[in-house]
């Protein structure tokens, strides 16, 4: 009798990825091992005094590859949380800073903590101890270990660990860049809470502007009009399926939460369903949709685009074959594993990988990391000087074309508006992410269709990643 398949864990299917692309390459093993294997890990343990009680807390910092330095990867607060977990993400970084040319190596961290089990004032003293213990051990510091949010936090965590730094290096002029995922108002940057949604839209942009990759899924035309699955509605399945929905013509027209699932076939309003789950928990008695309790069956549903958004692993030895969209772009860390993998690629199913399509994120928290350094607001310098120049042009050009028509013809008051209208930080920001969404598909782009033995943009992403490390390692000297 067979036994049967083991599923591999979250790691091994980072490391089983990883052998995929390195079996493509010329890298001496000596240089392979180096690129796999991560760096160093910490972990700590660590007191805190609340409700009358001294609680323990462990939490964990990884730092895969120091390639290039600071290293970057965000913090998660999950009862989940372990060093296999942590280190394969902190893996997962290093590759995405590489193939989006962000000049990071890759870190991780977490802290095993259930955030609803606890108030702000608690989860700030929580905070700021774990801070503390990762700051003075440099795992936190602007040129050397920069963090950013995860799953469980966001920009109010940020803001107490850059604060905690602040208050132990009194000196240090470049202290707001010691963490990005800031808010505004202390140091962050437009456009970061909706950056790693937002590069999903421009991931699946991209996708849709090369009609060879379109029919490699089996699909045809625009993003207008695809139905979609979204399995998560937090910060980045959120993001990713209000701009897909409302600037794209796409239909949502399934959400995946933890008390199961909603479906409309014409399209779920995002927004409202948000604010639905906001003050009920979940989705169930959504009014504008269907209510299925097993919202795992509904991964299995039929729709043109899947988009996995919350954990990694949902999609798995156990249900890969049974999985209808010809297209899933993995907006969360993982959410395949090697085995799911392979049944979808058997399968035809064409992925775009979290190691393209989820890293939004960093590009923008590496934008935010320059605006610390430089001490300047994007924009502050140059937008009403370009504003002024672009005034003189149209208003000659439209005094001219009045004068040949004889006021018959002009430039309309909507054209001159947003024609004269400066680009200022976010303008700026979601500029650099989509040049850098479009510039890193590309490259995948070429490895999958330029190298025959490379089935799938996966493995294409790892190439292109990988030989980059490895470049820059020799030209370190390794």
């Amino acid at each position: 009798m067979n036994a049967p398949l083991r599923e591999p864990s979250f790691r091994e299917s980072v490391d089983l990825m990883f052998n995929r692309a390195v079996r493509l390459m010329d890298l001496s093993p000596g240089l392979e091992e180096k690129i796999r294997v991560c760096n160093s890990t910490y972990t700590v343990r660590f007191g805190v005094r609340l409700r009358g009680a001294i609680h323990t807390f462990t939490g964990y910092r990884s730092v895969h590859s120091e390639h290039m330095e600071p290293v970057k990867g965000g913090i998660r607060y999950a009862m989940g949380v372990h060093q296999d977990e942590v280190e394969a993400l902190a893996a997962l970084m290093t590759y995405k800073c590489s193939l989006v040319e962000v000049p990071f190596g890759g870190s991780k961290g977490g802290l095993r903590i259930d955030p609803r089990e606890w108030n702000e004032h608690e989860l700030e003293l929580i905070t700021r101890r774990f801070a503390y213990e990762l700051a003075k051990r440099d795992l936190i510091n602007p040129s050397q270990n920069v963090p950013a949010p995860d799953m469980g936090t966001g920009e109010r965590e940020m803001a107490w660990i850059a604060d905690q730094y602040r208050r132990m290096n009194t000196t240090d002029i470049n202290a707001s860049a010691c963490v990005t995922g800031k808010p505004l108002n202390a140091g962050g940057i437009a456009g970061r809470v909706e950056a790693t949604g937002r590069g999903i839209q421009y991931a699946l942009r991209e996708f849709f502007r090369h009609p060879e990759d379109v029919k490699r899924a089996n699909l045809s035309g625009s993003l207008d009009g695809k139905r979609i699955i979204v399995q998560g509605l937090g910060n980045v399945g959120y993001h990713a399926a209000k701009f897909l929905s409302e600037e794209d013509g796409a239909k949502i027209i399934a959400v995946i939460e933890r008390d199961g699932a909603v479906m409309n076939p014409d399209g779920l309003p995002i927004e409202f369903l948000r604010t639905h789950i906001g003050a009920t928990g979940g989705v169930k008695d959504f009014p504008e949709g269907t209510y299925v309790p097993d919202g795992a069956a509904v991964l299995e549903a039929e729709c043109d685009i899947l988009i996995p958004a919350a954990m990694e692993s949902v999609i798995n030895l156990t249900n890969a074959d049974r999985i209808s969209a010809p297209l899933i772009i993995e907006a969360a860390n993982g959410p395949i594993t090697a085995g799911g993998d392979d049944i979808l690629r058997q399968k035809g199913t064409v992925i775009i990988p979290d190691l393209y399509a989820n890293a939004g994120g960093v590009t923008v928290s590496y934008f935010e990391w320059v605006k610390n350094l430089s001490h300047i607001r994007f924009g502050r310098m140059q937008r009403r000087q370009e504003e002024a120049q672009h005034a003189l042009l149209v208003d000659e050009l439209d005094r001219l074309l009045k004068e040949a028509t004889g006021d018959k013809f002009g430039f309309t008051e909507r054209f001159k508006a947003e024609y004269l209208h400066g680009a200022g930080e976010l303008e700026l920001v979601r500029s650099g992410l989509d040049d850098t969404m479009r510039t890193a598909y590309q490259s995948m782009r070429e490895v999958w269709h330029g190298r025959k033995e490379v089935e799938d943009l996966r493995v294409a992403a790892y190439l292109v990643s990988i030989e980059r490390v490895a470049a820059s390692y020799r030209s370190k000297g390794l």
